[in-house]
């Protein structure tokens, strides 16, 4: 009598942990894509703009050359 009731537990439990495992899975997943396409879609602009703003603050650069090179990225 007991070995069919330790059964159904076990039973029971392996199915939750699949389904567990399943539903982390597909959340990894999603979360894996939509880091890519986040990614992916950031334009370069940004990052040039950003290093030529470092550029500029350091002194590396002066007014006039940075404006030029802003008009330039846009």
């Amino acid at each position: 009598m007991m070995y069919g009731w330790n059964m159904a537990l076990w039973g029971w439990l392996g199915m939750a942990l699949f389904w567990i495992l399943i539903i982390a899975a597909a959340f990894y997943l999603v979360n894996l894509f939509t880091e890519q396409n986040q990614t992916r879609n950031q334009p370069h602009t940004d990052r040039a703009l950003d290093i030529l703003r470092e550029r500029f603050a350091k002194g590396d650069i002066s007014q006039e050359e940075f404006e030029k090179s802003k008009k330039g990225l846009s």
